[in-house]
């Protein structure tokens, strides 16, 4: 088993979801990727938990190597966006077609900043 995965509840292997976590400056950075459910949900909220713990004065989710995202990882988000005192500087970048999707059926892109690039989540202005 690979440092970029591990198992999943029916014994199989996955791709870990948080891929790194990067400081810029008063900015984190958590960029995750693969398959966000049931089976990785704690990896990313304890990854989103200890950013949010740092106090950054933005907080980015880079999604562009998100291929899936269920309704468990959605929760997710929303979890750790309340654990910020502004929540306007959680923000998700760069989400692909089907976490778009998932962003838009839910409703949640009404409720998030999602910005198309991590660049522009960094510059943006909130």
């Amino acid at each position: 088993m690979t440092e970029h995965e591990s198992t999943n509840g029916a014994g199989g292997l996955q791709e870990a979801p948080v891929k790194e976590v990067v400081a810029d400056g008063s900015v984190l950075v958590v960029r995750l990727g693969g398959e966000l459910d049931l089976y990785n949900a704690d990896a990313v909220r304890r990854a989103l938990f200890e950013a949010a713990h740092q106090a950054p004065e933005r907080l980015v989710v880079d999604l562009q190597d998100v291929r899936f995202i269920d309704s468990t990882a959605l929760g997710v988000l929303i979890e750790a966006r309340s654990k910020l005192e502004n929540r306007r500087s959680f923000v998700l970048a760069a989400p692909g077609l089907e976490t778009r999707r998932a962003l838009e059926v839910s409703g949640l892109d009404r409720h998030f900043n999602v910005l198309p690039s991590v660049a522009d989540a960094v510059a943006a202005e909130l």
